[in-house]
């Protein structure tokens, strides 16, 4: 839960975003509101057919936030960090979506990310303290510029620190959009791995902080173990 992470993660979730938009249809599979709204646009026209290719992101949504906790359930009491194995299998889900070949295959890419962005959201909830989303900004610009009110105007000590880590989780979220965009107009479809590079990179984060905070415990054992 430490805000290195949560920017990590805000940087993939920017990337997966600007990925979805460009290359899978210009759509936004890492949130569920937006394809809510097109359902009920759809359902009031009639048109049924598009209203299913709302439907399924929204079902691997629910989905992954089911599948998450269960795995969460099953595998807090390992040795290894429960997140862990958790990113492994997104990992293992973007690097499937970066070989469905564009076009007929979108909603299908779409889907899996929905999974994969439910897998993150459910995962990775709060960051030093606070509560964040790495796919979708709304609720963290809405707590951001909350904690950034009672800061100015209540004196609130504290307030002003968690309002720039959510200003900062947005920020990488935007820089992951932008470069996500550019960098796929320029080298084409398999940047989009990049979005794994990042999880990766939590992964091993989570693993050395966990190392070193078991060598701490051990030493305070041994020296326990010693004064006494």
């Amino acid at each position: 839960e430490s805000l290195p992470v949560g920017l990590l993660l805000a940087l993939a979730g920017g990337i997966l975003d600007s990925y979805t938009y460009l290359n899978r249809g210009q759509v936004f599979a890492t949130a569920e509101t937006g394809n809510l709204v097109l359902l009920g646009i759809h359902l009031a026209q009639g048109e049924l057919g598009r209203v299913l290719s709302c439907l399924f992101p929204i079902l691997a949504f629910a989905l992954g936030v089911l599948t998450t906790e269960g795995l969460r359930r099953r595998l807090s009491s390992g040795r290894v960090h429960w997140r862990q194995p958790i990113l492994a299998a997104e990992c293992l889900v973007i690097l499937v979506v970066s070989f469905l070949p564009q076009g007929d295959l979108d909603a299908l890419a779409n889907v899996l990310i929905a999974f994969t962005s439910a897998i993150q959201i459910e995962s990775f909830r709060k960051f030093a303290g606070c509560g964040c989303a790495t796919t979708m900004c709304t609720g963290n610009l809405r707590s951001g510029t909350d904690a950034l009110f009672r800061s100015l105007f209540g004196k609130v000590p504290g307030e002003l620190r968690k309002a720039l880590h959510y200003y900062g989780v947005i920020v990488c979220f935007i820089f992951g959009a932008v470069s996500g965009a550019l960098l796929l107009h320029r080298f084409g479809h398999y940047v989009f791995l990049l979005a794994p590079a990042g999880l990766c990179a939590v992964f091993f984060l989570i693993a050395t902080r966990r190392g070193v905070a078991s060598w701490r415990r051990s030493f305070r054992g041994v020296f326990r173990k010693l004064r006494g």
